[in-house]
């Protein structure tokens, strides 16, 4: 059975960081592409950031870029969102998630299906 147990999150002044980690149970990580998303209350899962499964390639949402990073660490069995100068609008209930078909060439084409319990990102003004 595949389980993702994401961490890191909490309550943090706008323009602070955080880093969130997803370790993953029952599935070597190394051939699947990894991502992360973010909901709020209300709303609709949000893409936030994605890698590859070689760790070659990685996409993330405009709203993110040059602010969040995603990174992997195969040994690990671990993938990682770096949060930095947060901002109030990054509150969200984080989700990590791996690809449903190991090895596949594109990142845009991941089917994403096993999800993580979430990890609560809380930024104040």
């Amino acid at each position: 059975q595949v389980r993702l147990v994401e961490s890191g999150g909490g309550l943090v002044q706008a323009g602070g960081s955080l880093s969130l980690s997803c370790v993953v149970f029952g599935r070597t990580i190394r051939n699947y592409n990894m991502a992360w998303f973010r909901q709020t209350l209300g709303k609709e899962r949000e893409f936030v950031a994605a890698i590859s499964w070689g760790g070659d390639s990685t996409k993330h949402t405009d709203s993110v870029k040059g602010r969040f990073t995603i990174s992997r660490d195969n040994a690990k069995n671990t993938v990682y969102l770096q949060m930095n100068s947060l901002k109030p609008d990054d509150t969200a209930m984080y989700y990590c998630t791996t690809d449903l078909v190991a090895n596949r060439g594109r990142l845009a084409e991941a089917e994403y299906y096993y999800w993580g319990q979430g990890t609560d990102v809380i930024v104040s003004s």
